[in-house]
């Protein structure tokens, strides 16, 4: 039998005095490790999914954009009507729809849900560089809407291109694509625009009815404009408008002119990297 050895002491704090004083100073035996933005990416992950709100926010898109999704597909499957020449993955253009108020939703209570409760200073306290905070949850945000998004509009696809494999033609490649990964990328780019507004405005409610506006008020202002010489201002909102936008991924837009193929990626990609740019400019010239 083994005699058990005695404990390994540990080291004594280093007690030493400074030069020019009579006082001793002392030096910790913990390593201090530099924070940088791996840290606050690891942070706000750890606040992201510990949130109820994140997961009821989170459960409500998947559930409007699987269960729209699959009860669109199961009613034009058991329609008459001949859908030979359309997009099979088309019908997944409602759910994701109305899913993307979910992650605007989600987007704006990332950064304005902090300044609502008073915990941004103790964010700011914790991590003194104010834009590595707004970058961590730009990152941590994106990523987990871009997740999600294709999680969910990949179910929705595969489940209505095997409903509606004897009535159309199968999905091409692109289509695939872009009823998938192109809408993951412009959902979870909508949801970083609505992160810069939520940064910029500082009120969740006021910041979640703007985004919606954006999303809502062009298409709806373009439905009741019947004046001729206001044809030009309702073809250029009907084409740019949010809904449009999405709707070009499955091939079936609202008109016959403007953005095409991969346009409206780009077009959001540039308006959220403004409306970023502008939240990180302003961060570090208010105050918390």
């Amino acid at each position: 039998m083994s005699t058990p050895q005695p404990p390994t002491p540990q080291a004594a704090p280093d007690w030493h005095a400074a030069p020019g004083s009579p006082y001793p100073v002392y030096t910790s035996p913990i390593p201090v490790v530099r924070a940088g933005l791996r840290h606050a990416v690891a942070s706000e992950w750890t606040k992201m999914r510990s949130l109820r709100s994140t997961m009821w926010t989170l459960g409500v898109f998947v559930l409007l954009v699987v269960g729209i999704g699959l009860l669109t597909g199961a009613v034009v499957a058991s329609s008459s009507t001949d859908v030979a020449t359309s997009n099979p993955l088309e019908q997944g253009f409602f759910g994701v729809l109305l899913g993307s108020i979910a992650v605007i939703t989600l987007g704006v209570l990332t950064t304005s849900s902090e300044y609502g409760s008073g915990m941004i200073r103790t964010t700011m306290v914790a991590c003194p560089s104010r834009s590595r905070v707004l970058a961590a949850k730009s990152i941590v945000f994106f990523l987990v809407a871009f997740v999600v998004t294709l999680v969910s509009s990949a179910c929705v696809a595969v489940v209505h291109a095997a409903l509606l494999e004897g009535q159309t033609s199968g999905p091409t490649g692109e289509q695939w694509f872009k009823a998938t990964v192109g809408v993951a990328l412009y959902v979870a780019l909508l949801g970083l625009l609505s992160l810069a507004v939520g940064s910029l405005v500082r009120h969740s409610a006021g910041a979640i009815t703007l985004m919606i506006g954006a999303v809502l008020a062009p298409l709806v202002v373009a439905l009741f404009m019947f004046s001729k010489s206001l044809e030009n201002v309702q073809q250029a909102l009907f084409e740019y408008s949010i809904p449009n936008q999405l709707s070009i991924f499955y091939s079936n837009s609202l008109s016959d002119s403007g953005p095409s193929g991969l346009d409206p990626l780009w077009i959001m990609l540039g308006v959220t990297a403004v409306a970023l740019g502008a939240a990180f400019a302003l961060l570090e010239k208010r105050d918390v």
